[in-house]
């Protein structure tokens, strides 16, 4: 997988972020021209359904016809177009899953392997080379220049207005990405079906209402928290958990900040969940003064084995994964708990 490294200026917190994150289905297949979808639509000139239009940061972008050869660049698309029942030419592995490139939440999906393709630089000759008709870029850095040199490909949905860094939330990234294939109606569907599972484990967890959380992360850099925005942020507030005000606080304007050890107290909440990422999990139990952190002392914190499954999908934020994670990983926060 390529990878170059991020501008100076961010590096280590993209560095940290990025690294921490590499810390339901529908039937296979191309989308149909007699779909429901393309029905509700009527006839276009581009065919059942089309042209599509999709708003994004960078303007309203046009699909003309259906898409026959989808790159999906951003982190989560190609989950998000198998999930439609749409199988990536080429496709990114944000989380090193290896294989197909998706967890196991996708497993079995793609009929034909994707042409694996770089991440926070993806290759553009290699993507110019699939001859893509339409590329998927819906949660990414939304930088300009990324965009632009993709657009000159093939049409690209790039994140929506405040989408940047990476801040594209699973539903709207699955709407972004139905719309531009012409499958409105499965989108919502999906969507619909998160959310249903959402509302069940709400009901059946009236003891996470108002609880703050830390979601952390521990490289070989050092520790961090997510803030109000990110995806696994927003998977705990939608269970009814408030975000460590003071991470909030501290991080700003970004989606992610550093805690030095010196501040470790900052990830205090009433509960933590921490993340290792290319460290072992005992680098932080064994960590003398992260088990002197409040929450810790308490035992009401979870420590994730690095690159498992319930780590993944809980850092994945995609319509699949989410729904994955509140299956296996919301038992083990309600354990944490008590």
């Amino acid at each position: 997988m390529t990878r170059t490294a991020a501008p100076r200026t961010r590096r280590t917190k993209t560095a940290i972020a990025l690294a921490a994150a590499m810390a339901l289905a529908t039937t296979l297949g191309a989308c149909s021209a007699g779909s429901k979808d393309d029905k509700a639509a009527g006839p276009a000139a581009g065919g059942a359904g089309f042209p599509a239009k999709v708003a994004t940061k960078f303007g309203e972008i046009t699909v003309d016809k259906k898409p026959q050869r989808v790159v999906a660049l951003g982190w989560g698309d190609a989950e998000t177009a198998l999930a439609l029942g749409v199988q990536p030419v080429g496709a990114s592995d944000w989380l090193a899953f290896g294989g197909d490139g998706t967890g196991p939440w996708a497993k079995g999906l793609y009929t034909k392997s994707p042409e694996k393709i770089g991440t926070m630089e993806p290759e553009y000759e290699k993507i110019a080379a699939l001859k893509p008709d339409l590329i998927l870029d819906t949660k990414s850095s939304g930088d300009q220049k990324r965009y632009d040199t993709l657009s000159k490909i093939a049409p690209t949905i790039g994140v929506p207005k405040g989408g940047d860094q990476y801040l594209t939330n699973w539903e709207t990234q699955t709407g972004m990405v139905a719309d531009a294939l012409g499958l409105h109606d499965k989108g919502k569907e999906l969507v619909d079906g998160v959310e249903a599972k959402f509302k069940t484990a709400v009901a059946q967890h009236p003891e996470f209402q108002g609880k703050t959380v830390t979601a952390g992360s521990l490289t070989s850099v050092g520790y961090g928290a997510y803030v109000h925005g990110s995806g696994r942020v927003d998977f705990l507030e939608r269970l009814g958990f408030k975000n460590n005000p003071k991470v909030d606080a501290k991080a700003g304007g970004s989606f992610f900040t550093e805690i030095s050890r010196e501040e470790l107290d900052l990830l205090d909440a009433d509960l933590m969940i921490m993340v290792p990422i290319g460290v072992p999990a005992a680098k932080a139990k064994d960590d003398a003064l992260f088990k002197e952190i409040p929450v810790v002392k308490a035992g009401h914190d979870l420590v994730f084995e690095p690159e498992s499954t319930l780590s993944s999908a809980f850092a994945t934020d995609s319509v699949l994964s989410v729904s994955y994670a509140l299956d296996q990983v919301v038992p083990e926060i309600a354990k944490a708990l008590k």
